[in-house]
């Protein structure tokens, strides 16, 4: 299947002892994109093999790497949060960041993707029919896979190609208000929140806009769940 669409397949075994096939590494450009999957493997484990993964790529001919992270590094700091938001060091994905953002034989642009919504990621499925859900007036933040495919491309032509990013849709309705119309427009049974205000963040994009001139896809997520395209 991904060779009828001219992509060639490799295959890697991320632990201690990375292995990768032949010319896997052979590239200007690495994307990685490896969240942890804390349920099956510690902090630990998997920080270990990020650093496997970092000293291959740094003995190999890889020039500049993007970084695929999450807006869940910054806490809820019932705040909007800017490019110079205050980061959970503790975060096992910021630590995972910094190995590869700290090398000096490459650079590194981190991009820290919102919530995804998208093809398969429907966000009718998260709540639909559930009862007293809490922090109903809480805003949303999420992104369209489409707009992360454009945030990658745009920092592919992006000639300093450096720097950290995070990116979510510029609008953020509450998540009553979302989690409903999407249910709504799905023909699901609807959710019930509950008409409170608890922790809370607003990610804002400027800086991606700025810098790379961006400009969003699917901006307005309630149109994009009004006018069915985030399926």
């Amino acid at each position: 299947m991904l060779g009828e669409s001219k992509i060639d397949p490799y295959l890697v075994q991320l632990d201690s002892d990375l292995s990768a096939s032949a010319g896997f590494f052979d590239s200007d450009i690495l994307l990685v994109n490896i969240p942890p999957s804390l349920k099956k493997q510690t902090a630990e484990a998997y920080l270990s093999n990020m650093q496997a993964l970092l000293k291959q790529v740094e003995a190999s001919p890889v020039k500049r790497v993007i970084f695929v992270s999450s807006t869940s590094v910054y806490p809820d700091t019932n705040s909007e949060i800017t490019d110079t938001g205050i980061v959970d060091f503790q975060s096992t994905l910021y630590q995972s960041e910094q190995l590869f953002n700290q090398s000096t034989t490459f650079k590194t642009t981190i991009i820290r993707f919102a919530g995804l919504i998208g093809p398969g990621r429907n966000p009718s499925r998260f709540f639909a029919g559930k009862t007293d859900i809490s922090n109903g007036k809480a805003p949303v933040n999420l992104i369209h896979l489409d707009d992360c495919i454009g945030i990658i491309e745009a920092v592919l032509s992006n000639q300093r190609f450096y720097g950290t990013y995070h990116a979510a849709a510029p609008t953020h309705p509450s998540r009553s208000e979302f989690y409903t119309q999407a249910s709504q427009a799905a023909g699901l049974p609807l959710p019930g929140f509950i008409d409170e205000l608890k922790e809370w963040k607003i990610i804002d994009p400027d800086k991606l806009e700025h810098d790379l001139d961006y400009e969003f896809l699917h901006p307005d997520l309630l149109k994009c769940i009004a006018g069915k395209t985030c399926d």
